[in-house]
Parts: C-alpha cells; sequence; structure tokens
C-alpha cells in the first residue's frame, strides 16, 4: 500500500513562501575575458580531428592553450563528455559544481569546474552554435550538467537485460584504450558527463528528468577553450539525438567529430592560468 502524504501543518502557506536565494549569484567570481579569447581564435588553426563512431566513444587530448571542437557532421547526435587532467587522472570534470557555480546547462562564458581538492576551471566554454536555443516552452535548454550518463547498471536494473553500447561502456572501453589498461580496471575514472547537444529539462509536474529531440544540424559546434592539459572522451549517446530512447539500437545514430586548434600563443600571453585551489586543506 503506498503511503499517504502526511497532513500539512497550519502554517504550511507561509513555509513554501519563503522567498528563494540564488546559492552562487552572478558576480560572484569574475567572468573570463572573452575578449581574450576572441582573439585567440581568430588566429586557430585546425592540428588535429578525431572521429566518433557512432554508439561508440574516443579518447583526444589538449594542450592547455589549445581549443577543442566537438563537431556534428552526418545527423542529429548528442554526446557524452569526460574531462581529466591529462597528468592526474584523479582531478576530473565535476559537473555538480558546474551546475551549481552555472546553471544546469551552460553556454559561452561558462567553466567546466574539477573535482576538489583541486577546484578550478579546466575549461571554458569559448563558442557555440546552439546559444541561440536558450530554453523554451517545456523548460529545456542545451548542454547539460544534469544528466549523469547512460549505463549498462541503470540499463539492467530497468529492463533486465545487458546493453554494452551506454555512453559509459563507450567511455571506459575508449579510456581503457588510451592508457592501454582492461575497461574494469579503468572504468572508476568515468564520471558524471557533460551532455553535449543534449535537450534536457525537468517536467513541470512531476519534477522528473526529461529529454527532448535535439536541435543540433550539421555543421553545429560546442568549442572549450583548454585550462589545463586535458585528457578527454567523447561518446556518441547510442540514443541519437535522444528525441525518444537512449541505450538501445532502436535509434537513428550519428557520428560526431572532434577538433583540436592551436592559436598564436602570443594572443594568450597574459591569461590568467588557473592555478589548483589554494585552500589549505586540513580540517578546521
Amino acid at each position: 500500500m503506498a503511503s499517504e502524504r502526511p497532513p500539512s501543518p497550519a502554517d504550511a502557506a507561509s513555509r513554501r513562501a519563503a522567498t528563494p536565494a540564488v546559492v552562487y549569484p552572478a558576480g560572484t567570481m569574475p567572468r573570463p575575458d572573452m575578449s581574450v579569447l576572441e582573439a585567440a581564435r581568430a588566429t586557430m588553426r585546425k592540428v588535429d580531428e578525431i572521429i566518433v563512431p557512432p554508439r561508440d566513444a574516443r579518447t583526444f587530448r589538449a594542450a592547455r592553450g589549445q581549443f577543442v571542437r566537438i563537431v556534428s557532421i552526418d545527423g542529429p547526435q548528442v554526446g557524452d563528455l569526460n574531462l581529466w587532467n591529462a597528468h592526474d587522472l584523479s582531478e576530473r570534470f565535476f559537473s555538480g559544481k558546474t551546475r551549481a557555480l552555472h546553471a544546469t546547462h551552460v553556454g559561452i562564458g561558462d567553466r567546466l569546474w574539477s573535482t576538489m581538492p583541486h577546484l578550478r576551471p579546466i575549461a571554458t566554454i569559448s563558442h557555440d552554435t546552439l546559444g541561440w536555443y536558450g530554453f523554451d516552452a517545456d523548460g529545456a535548454g542545451i548542454h547539460d550538467v544534469i544528466g549523469t550518463r547512460c549505463d549498462p547498471y541503470t540499463n539492467m536494473l530497468l529492463n533486465g537485460a545487458p546493453y554494452d553500447h551506454c555512453c559509459h561502456s563507450n567511455l571506459s572501453r575508449a579510456l581503457a584504450a588510451e592508457l592501454e589498461a582492461e575497461p574494469r580496471a579503468v572504468e572508476h575514472h568515468v564520471h558524471d558527463v557533460l551532455n553535449v547537444f543534449m535537450c534536457t529539462g525537468f517536467t513541470k509536474d512531476t519534477h522528473q528528468y526529461f529529454m527532448k529531440a535535439s536541435p543540433v544540424r550539421p555543421g553545429d559546434f560546442l568549442e572549450l577553450f583548454a585550462e589545463i592539459d586535458l585528457l578527454g572522451a567523447l561518446s556518441a549517446c547510442p540514443g541519437g539525438d535522444c528525441s525518444a530512447t537512449h541505450s538501445s539500437d532502436a535509434a537513428a545514430c550519428y557520428p560526431l567529430k572532434i577538433e583540436i586548434y592551436e592559436p598564436d600563443r602570443a594572443t594568450l600571453a597574459n591569461w590568467p592560468w588557473p592555478e589548483p585551489n589554494n585552500y589549505h586543506g586540513a580540517p578546521e
């Protein structure tokens, strides 16, 4: 028998009417100087590219100061992105803190933050051709940091059957190939993702996470500026544009392209490269 909601107290209305306070208001931290990045972008040249096949993943490396583009090339496709410090995998993208410091969805000028005790920006979003989308009537936006990643464990829990091309599995295999290890030995490094191109939100009635068809089209791209030396992995999600399903072979899926660009380093001469957080680290 389902439990019933407990009765409301006499002052329920006044409790619900409490004024909300934004945890980290805009302006709490200095914004990056995007004019510097624009000047650097004007000089950059492509030095590498990697194709990520549908329902698969690939790794890439980007040196500090390079730009990374994730590009739609054949059809509407979302991607799950992991980022690590190339020299220390314990420092990796921290989606929860990125969400708290920015919003549920990220765009130009927002930064991707790393895990504690480092807690510093490891990449800055320098360009986004889908920046026009904003939030739609359903409350959905693009490039979310709320979804975790599709994974075979949850799929087994919900569907009772194995599926080996979930983004978690894809990212594990790609990282294993990069590190010349077995997937099981490295999958603990796979972490909550930036859902590139994914269109998501929360339902207004039940507050459940939802997805809808991504507006991405061939030629669209999300561009990141590497604030540290990065090792990245990108999975072309088995949900395709995530209009209906994920973790299956039913959706139409397409490749994604990763492009690495090198700018004229003189344009970055005064860029304030982020150091690890200077909190002393000792408990009070």
